[in-house]
């Protein structure tokens, strides 16, 4: 008789999260519809905060930036990071108790950020929000789900918000 395989698969989804109301539905989203109890999941919310700034201590307009300026414009950028990820944990909460939940904040370009952190952690999925630009402000600014479904080696979910539809 052959031994059955009780073994449940590992899944690794990364969602990316953002300050945006189309983030917060697809993280949504993707616990209701991606989320199987047969496997054992690891959710991994995923912030990119913008690099940091570099200033001399005359920027280009004239002002000089204290070091208690710069301190601030940190503790702010640190406060939006666990404003955005206690969010995520909450909407996580909701859902399933059987998902491990992972955060990882990267720093830099969000296209590339997301791209190599996925790629790094052998991410079975990444799910991202639109947020439903046109196609000009598209092609100003770039779409990072665009980028990252032409780039990641994982399949790509991108969940339009309904309002947006």
């Amino acid at each position: 008789m052959e031994a059955v395989n009780l073994k449940k698969k590992q899944c690794k989804i990364v969602v990316a999260v953002d300050e945006s109301a189309e983030s917060m539905y697809a993280l949504s989203w993707c616990l209701s519809n991606l989320i199987s109890q047969a496997t054992i999941n690891t959710l991994v919310l995923l912030y990119v905060k913008p690099p940091p700034p570099v200033y001399s201590s005359l920027d280009v307009a004239g002002y000089i930036f204290s070091g208690d300026m710069i301190r601030a414009l940190e503790a702010y950028g640190n406060d939006l990071v666990n404003s955005v990820m206690g969010r995520a944990e909450d909407i996580c909460g909701k859902f399933s108790s059987n998902i491990k939940v992972d955060r990882i904040v990267g720093s830099g370009d969000a296209r590339d950020v997301i791209c190599n952190i996925v790629d790094k952690i052998k991410a079975d999925t990444l799910v991202m929000g639109s947020h439903g630009y046109g196609f000009f402000k598209r092609a100003i600014l770039g779409s990072v789900s665009d980028h990252c479904a032409k780039h990641v080696k994982c399949p790509v979910v991108i969940v339009k918000h309904p309002e947006k539809i």
